[in-house]
């Protein structure tokens, strides 16, 4: 007879298959017999979404953990909608302009039309659903598919979409319109509609973004045709950028849009910079001084457990990786001997920061070494391979508990560059220490160590500032990490900036650095 654990493997066997056939986002009970779905959900592998439809998860997931179902959510979505309606269902024209302009981010509520909808809700976990609404469908030479979820084209998108929607998600059609690089296909299908309010909001929409020579194509052309356009602007504001037909990447000019329309904020919320500090050596003696305080809460805030006695172990090169027995030992110290090494080429770019060099471009010459450094004791004793210290990710990465999706891999090529550009020519050091951190960590270049690398590059753009260096406390983790998800999925800037200006304010009035608990441990539970 077959033991409890033969029969799990038995069982996990039949969900890895379903995994090789359809990626196992989404799972019908009928796909799989009721023995083994039980088990499975038993077990922490499954986990129910709704009446007959099931997701896989982890075991080791705690309640209310939402990240396994963030990071199958739009897989899942495919699959159910193509279950649920073969190949009649789009989504909104809404939501297919967003995915158009680079946003991934897990919606409250989907919009999906379909012929045989039932205009009704679908609830989903953690206050997530779907909304399937009985429309017709666009026409097949304006409609897409992208990674298994079927859209509106480009240009029957932006001609559908509300016009509320160039709004309430600004950036969003921003990005989309920067996209255009000709407006003929745009215009064949106005014209075929004769829809000309919708083509004198569209020439509005391009002007707003200086993209003046489409905007006069659209007005002329129609006139040409008998069509009286008034031309309409239906945004609420003007950016201070404008694109060229050279940058063809949604994910580089929302990066910049959103630099732009979030530097405003980031000045209000942020203390004037001192400026760069006229003793480098008294600067880099605090920096020195802040090492054992910003390992522990920055490694903390990560989830990594670790004391006081291992950062000085492994400072003064007492550590020895194989006293450590258990694996989750072995990590941490790898962490803590990692964090000291980068510590230690971060000083040297701050250095030279310090001697007047453009940080943006310091940042971007250095920060492939602080990576290596930080994970290079991982790789000597095989947690890593040393594959995994070469360049970017090369695959899709999610955030624990966040409904933002980070870009996809081949956009994290392009993101990069753009986000080193934007550092170097920014001159306000508020916006460098603020958008650098979290820009970095909205792109998520690297499987492992965003976090502690984004707060390495905001201290590398403090001293730029000539602010101290400054230490995210373990006890701000909940609210830090709020804020960054608001930043990120709502674009609002203004909690992150106020929570990294008042830790500012804090050092610059001379209070001291975060204390170290006598316990000298922690059990947060986040992974970067």
């Amino acid at each position: 007879m077959a033991t409890p654990s033969e029969k799990l493997a038995e069982s996990l066997e039949m969900l890895h298959k379903l995994q090789n056939a359809n990626g196992a986002a989404a799972i019908r009970a009928r796909d799989i017999p009721r023995t083994h779905r039980e088990r499975l959900t038993a077990n922490g592998f499954l986990r129910e979404v709704m009446k007959g439809w099931y997701a896989p998860s982890r075991p080791d997931e705690k309640e209310g953990d939402s990240t396994a179902w963030y990071a199958s959510y739009w897989r899942f979505a495919a699959i159910y909608l193509e279950a649920r309606f073969g190949k009649n269902w789009s989504l909104s024209p809404e939501q297919s302009l967003s995915l158009h302009g680079g946003n991934r981010t897990v919606p409250r509520q989907l919009l999906v039309r379909s012929p045989k909808a039932g205009n009704k809700v679908v609830p989903l976990p953690h206050g997530t659903s779907l909304f399937d609404v009985r429309a017709a469908l666009p026409a097949a030479k304006d409609r897409e598919e992208q990674e298994g979820l079927r859209i509106f084209s480009l240009e029957s998108a932006l001609i559908e979409c509300s016009p509320q929607y160039f709004t309430s998600h600004a950036t969003d059609t921003r990005t989309a319109l920067s996209i255009v690089r000709d407006v003929s296909g745009l215009l064949a299908r106005l014209l075929e509609g004769g829809r000309s309010t919708v083509a004198g909001r569209l020439a509005g929409a391009f002007r707003n973004g200086g993209r003046d020579r489409l905007a006069d194509e659209i007005q002329k052309t129609m006139a040409a045709a008998g069509y009286d356009v008034r031309e309409s602007d239906p945004f609420r504001d003007r950016p201070t950028l404008t694109f060229t037909a050279r940058e063809t990447s949604p994910y580089v000019n929302r990066i910049k849009l959103l630099w732009d329309k979030m530097r405003g904020p980031v000045i209000e919320h942020f203390p004037k910079a001192p400026g760069i500090p006229p003793d480098a050596d008294a600067y880099m003696k605090g920096v020195e001084e802040a090492y054992v305080a910003d390992a522990y809460h920055s490694l903390s805030i990560e989830g990594y457990r670790v004391s006081q006695q291992l950062i000085e172990r492994v400072r003064s090169g007492n550590w020895d990786p194989k006293a450590h027995e258990q694996d989750r030992e072995q990590t941490n110290a790898m962490a803590a001997r990692g964090y000291w090494q980068c510590f230690q080429v971060v000083k040297k770019s701050i250095e030279r920061v310090l001697r007047g060099e453009n940080p943006g471009s310091v940042a971007e010459e250095d920060h492939r070494e602080w990576y290596r450094e930080m994970f290079a004791p991982s790789v000597a004793v095989g947690i890593l391979k040393p594959a995994d210290l070469a360049g970017y990710r090369t695959g899709q990465v999610f955030i624990r508990q966040s409904m933002h999706v980070p870009l996809n891999r081949d956009a994290v090529i392009d993101a990069m560059p753009a986000l080193f550009d934007l550092l170097t020519q920014e001159t306000e050091p508020s916006v460098r220490v603020v958008l650098g951190h979290f820009i970095f960590v909205y792109i998520h270049p690297y499987m492992d160590g965003n976090g502690r690398m984004g707060r390495f590059l905001m201290n590398l753009m403090m001293a730029a500032g000539g602010y101290p260096w400054t230490v995210v406390p373990l006890h701000e983790r909940k609210a830090y990490m709020a804020a960054l998800e608001n930043a990120s999925v709502d674009e609002n800037i203004a909690p992150f900036a106020e929570i990294l200006g008042n830790l500012v304010k804090k050092r610059l009035a001379g209070e001291p650095l975060p204390t170290i608990p006598k316990s000298s441990t922690t059990s947060a539970t986040f992974s970067a």
